[in-house]
Formats: structure tokens, C-alpha cells, sequence
């Protein structure tokens, strides 16, 4: 709209909102900021004042593996594959399934076992590949979930989907959701954090998009704040030469009363939004320099994370941090780890991706226990969907590849309210259909809300004439993974 023409339907609406808005401006300003209004402190109890009911977890870490990663040559182990080596996908097991167009043409579909040998860990006797020796030594704190499906076949439209609930872009993602719902912990960081750090599997990486940790139609203060992985962890953090601190907190305290007056007149919560994040922008100056030096961490914890736990914007980094980020309040710290999209060379890619993560993995467990957190910190580990059995493109005994499959892959959790030790779910002899448990994309959600205290069909807000939530109109609670 022209700026000229909007301002003078602010101008002709202006004695209406006078006489409805006028006298109630501050006390609108106050509940939709709370105490953090204006420069002050304290915290945010959100939309839900407080939990449904009584929570298991306070915060969570979740270590996203973009690309999605292979469940039949990680922790579904199909030993009888190994005598199916290159014999044809049988039609009673494909059930006219539909494939991607990147293995629709192909003239066949070979059975790929997987190279790498299987072993059962901990007292739960876990299957977990050789790829995964530190992950597997955590197995007993773990629920297994070789049973998720969701209903994406292609990676942006899957990952949308596990984020917010939707195939389609423009709903709050999981995080904004709880930041929404539960509000803040700590005043001088943000509730949701999004690191993406390097990786060392297949360069040619699916695109993260901002969308993924957006707020859709929520408020913006619920946003992600994404940390880089290289220089500095956010733009502008340090103030301009020859600007104060002091200087910055005159000129917030002005805006802040110029927003106020201008809100009175107009009532666009928008206005209110963007001062909260200039708020927070100021106090971050001041929490996130201290955040990411790690340099009080002693040998012991970082030998935990394994060598790259120095090397800033590696996972191993990426994962201490995230133990750093939610000791200091931060309700919801989300990983990206690219390029697990194994099309062709699984031999050479996946055992690279896999010494990314592994010894992080298990020492994140580690340190949040003996921190005491792991017991009211959520950590989960997955991707958007898994990989066929059938191999795409060239098959050897030494190397093949894998296309995208919907129908079942695995996620594991661990921490609060997690039973240990335990694998729900189960496949068939071609790791291709659930025949045992199926958990939804949607139940995932459920269950996850559930562990912080929501009632996952209670949690909505309303939009175009809609109330919306998470898990759309679906999901069951995955009871028998909860402690």
C-alpha cells in the first residue's frame, strides 16, 4: 500500500481508537510484553500461564538430521537382507507404493543390504550399527522408535511438515509453538535457538530455508534466533564505535515511549513485537559473548564432545553449546546437521556423517547428566523420513545408494520423561513397511508437548476464522515410550 494512502487510514480510524484502544494502551502494552516491557526484567509465562498439567521436561535439544538418514544401516537391523542381495523388490512387499521420480524410471529395484555389521549394546540389548560406537553406549537412556512414517516424500515439503505440522510453508514451527505457549526462562536470551553446523557427508546439502523456525501467523517474538556457525554467532552484535551502552539504552528508552504513544493511537501489535526484539537485541549484546566462550569449560567436558569440540561451527561445537544454551534457560535449541541425503555412495558419505555426530551425541547425554539436567531436558535425534531398501543408481556389494522412503524410519529420545532402554515399534524383513506400533509425524508432536506439559488439542490459536495448533486435528500420545 502507499504509504501516504495507509496513513490516512490511520488518520480516519485515529478518534475511533482513541475512544476503544486510548485508555486501555498501557495495559495492552504490558500483557502482550509482559515484564520484560520496556527494558525490564524477568520472564514470560506465555499463552498457556503456565503448563496443562505437570511437566516432565523444562526445555529441548532436537538434533535434526537434514537429508534423512538411512534407518536400515543405522539401527534397523535386517540380517536376512544379506541373502536377498540383489535379488528384485517384491511386489507383495512395495504394495504399489508410490517411488520418487529420481528411482521411478529405473528398470529394476535390487535389494541393498546394508555393508556395515550390527551389535547389540546395554543392558536392553539394542541393535546399533558399527557406525554409531559412542551412541551406542547410551542405548539404556534411549527409547528407539523404528516405527515413524509420515506422509512428504521429498525433503522441503517433509521437513516443513515435521516442524510445523504442514506439507505447506507459513505455520509456526515446533518451537514457536512451545516460546507461544510456555513463554521465557531467561530474560537475556532467546527462548528458540537454530544452529546449522558444518558437515563432512555429501557436499551437495538440501537448502534450510528461515521458514523452518518461523512463527507462521504467531507473534514474531517467537521466532528462532539463528546462531552461525562461522564468525560471529549474530550480525551487529557489538555496538558501533563511539556508541555507548548507555547511549543504546537512552535511545531504546525513547523508542520505547515513542511505540507506547504510537500503539495507543493505531493498536498494531506489531509495533509491540518489534520493540520486545530490539529488547532483547540489547541484552543479548551482553549474554551471548559470555554464551559461546567456552573457555571455562574444563578438559574433561570437552573430551566428552570429542577433538571438534573446539572447532566453532562443527556439530561436537554445536551440541556443547546446546548444553550451554539450556543450563541458562533456553526452552528450545534446534540442530541442523546437513547432508545425509545419500542418493549414491553411502559407503563413502554416511560413515563421515556419522563421525560428525556420534561421540556429541552420547557426550551431550553425558554432560546433561552429570549436570543434573538430563532429567528435565528432552533430547531427540532424526530426520524427515528414511531411506529404501532398493538401491537407486549402481549397486556393488561395497557401495550403493538410497532413495527417500516415507513409510519408516527411526528417532530416538532420550532424558525427561523417556522410559530407557526401550524399541517401540517394528518393520518388516525389508525395513520398507511398519507391521508393528507406527508412530505419526503428528503422535511424535503429541508426545513431545505432553513431556512440557501441554495438552497438544489445547494449545491453539486462532486464524482466519480457524483454530490451529501443532498437530493439526491428529495425534496420539506414544505411551509406552513415557517413563
Amino acid at each position: 500500500m502507499d504509504p501516504l494512502q495507509q496513513r490516512h487510514q490511520l488518520l480516519t480510524r485515529r478518534s475511533l481508537l482513541r475512544g476503544t484502544t486510548g485508555g486501555l494502551g498501557a495495559a495492552a502494552v504490558g500483557s502482550l510484553l509482559g515484564p520484560q516491557a520496556f527494558g525490564g526484567g524477568g520472564f514470560d509465562s506465555g499463552i498457556l500461564r503456565g503448563p496443562h498439567f505437570a511437566p516432565k521436561a523444562k526445555r529441548v535439544i532436537c538434533l535434526f538430521m537434514s537429508g534423512a538418514p538411512s534407518q536400515i544401516d543405522m539401527w534397523d537391523h535386517k540380517p536376512g537382507l544379506r541373502e536377498r542381495y540383489d535379488e528384485d523388490l517384491p511386489d507383495s512387499i512395495r504394495k504399489g507404493q508410490r517411488f520418487t521420480t529420481m528411482t521411478s524410471g529405473q528398470a529394476r529395484f535390487p535389494v541393498a543390504p546394508s555393508k556395515f555389521s550390527f551389535a547389540q549394546h546395554g543392558q536392553s540389548g539394542t541393535w546399533v550399527s558399527e557406525l554409531l560406537p559412542h551412541t551406542a553406549t547410551k542405548v539404556d537412556q534411549m527409547a528407539v522408535v523404528r516405527s515413524m512414517y509420515t506422509e512428504a516424500i521429498n525433503h522441503d515439503p517433509a521437513m516443513t511438515f515435521f516442524q510445523s505440522g504442514s506439507e505447506q510453508p507459513g505455520r509456526p514451527s515446533l518451537g514457536a509453538w512451545l516460546s507461544y505457549g510456555l513463554g521465557s526462562m531467561n530474560a537475556d536470551l532467546p527462548t528458540y535457538v537454530v544452529m546449522t553446523p558444518t558437515w563432512t557427508g555429501r557436499r551437495e546439502a538440501q537448502a534450510l530455508y528461515n521458514r523452518l523456525w518461523d512463527t507462521g501467523f504467531l507473534p514474531s517474538r517467537h521466532q528462532g534466533v539463528s546462531l552461525r556457525a562461522k564468525g560471529d554467532p549474530i550480525l551487529y552484535l557489538n555496538d558501533p564505535e563511539g556508541v555507548t551502552r548507555q547511549a543504546r539504552r537512552q535511545m531504546l528508552d525513547t523508542v520505547s515511549e515513542l511505540t507506547e504513544a504510537e500503539y495507543a493511537e493505531v493498536g498494531d501489535p506489531a509495533l509491540i513485537h518489534r520493540l520486545d526484539q530490539y529488547e532483547m537485541a540489547f541484552r543479548m549484546q551482553a549474554s551471548v559473548p559470555d554464551l559461546v566462550d567456552i573457555g571455562s569449560e574444563p578438559q574433561h567436558v570437552l573430551d566428552l564432545y570429542g577433538p571438534e569440540a573446539t572447532k566453532p561451527g562443527t556439530f561436537a561445537a554445536s551440541a556443547l553449546l546446546s548444553r550451554r544454551l539450556v543450563e541458562r534457560g533456553v526452552r528450545f535449541v534446534q540442530l541442523y546437521h546437513r547432508g545425509w541425503d545419500q542418493h549414491g555412495n553411502v559407503a563413502g558419505d554416511l560413515p563421515n556423517q556419522c563421525r560428525d555426530i556420534d561421540q556429541a551425541c552420547a557426550g551431550l547425554l553425558s554432560d546433561l547428566e552429570q549436570r543434573g539436567l538430563l532429567e528435565d531436558t528432552l533430547v531427540m535425534w532424526g530426520g524427515e523420513f528414511g531411506r529404501t531398501v532398493y538401491c537407486q543408481g549402481g549397486l556393488s556389494e561395497d557401495n550403493y545408494g538410497r532413495d527417500h522412503h516415507p513409510r519408516c524410519f527411526t528417532w530416538w529420545l532420550a532424558g525427561a520423561g523417556i522410559k530407557g532402554g526401550v524399541v517401540h515399534g517394528e518393520t518388516d524383513d525389508y525395513s520398507y513397511n511398519i507391521v508393528k506400533d507406527g508412530v505419526h509425524v503428528h503422535d511424535l508432536n503429541a508426545t513431545i508437548l505432553h513431556l512440557l506439559g501441554i495438552d497438544h488439542e489445547r494449545l491453539t490459536h486462532r486464524f482466519q476464522g480457524r483454530d490451529f495448533r501443532l498437530t493439526d486435528v491428529h495425534g496420539e500420545l506414544v505411551h509406552p515410550i513415557l517413563a
